[in-house]
């Protein structure tokens, strides 16, 4: 088998937890290595995270928060409009940033979601997949399976949940989920 340099389109998807923590763990391996990285999240907005926070402070990784939190729950008391421009900003940015040269990997954390939400569209998704240059990886998260977004990747994990606090009451712990 021949090794040969190729940007790989990964997707990380799933109702397990885990899809975040994935993309930063990549986002961390490619920084390690001198790759250039951007993690954009499409929609957790201002939810303070962890992992957001050191990955601030990596050499090589440049963070956008570009989303407006969570759509339609956790608080959210913003006009559905807000969320479809955040996301419809995120997707414009996320496209100059694949091929702007820029970078080695785009992380769009969330972009998924993004859809399952109805703020963008199936065909924004695999545009961005389709424009991707050759060398340049391309990592998304969500939750549900897209058979046209896993037909155009190179590689699909699914976190699948087996058990979760959540259902015995037990909120996000800060330094564990978020």
């Amino acid at each position: 088998m021949e090794n040969i340099k190729k940007g790989l389109t990964i997707i990380y998807i799933g109702n397990g937890k885990g899809k975040t923590s994935a993309a930063v763990g990549l986002a961390v391996r490619a920084a390690g290595t001198g790759m250039r990285v951007l993690f954009l999240q499409f929609v957790k907005g201002d939810w303070i995270s962890g992992e957001r926070k050191i990955l601030e402070s990596v050499p090589n990784i440049a963070v956008k928060i570009l989303g407006k939190g969570f759509v339609g729950i956790i608080n959210d008391d913003r006009p559905f409009e807000v969320h479809v421009k955040a996301a419809l900003d995120a997707l414009e940015q996320s496209r100059q940033a694949i091929v702007g040269g820029e970078y080695d990997l785009v992380i769009l954390d969330e972009a998924l979601s993004a859809y399952e939400a109805k703020l963008i569209t199936v065909d924004d998704i695999a545009d961005l997949i389709k424009v991707k240059p050759e060398k340049v990886h391309l990592c998304l998260t969500g939750h549900k399976r897209i058979k046209k977004l896993i037909d155009l990747a190179d590689l699909v994990t699914e976190m699948k949940m087996i058990k979760h606090p959540y259902y015995k009451g037990i909120l996000a712990q800060k330094g564990i989920d978020f």
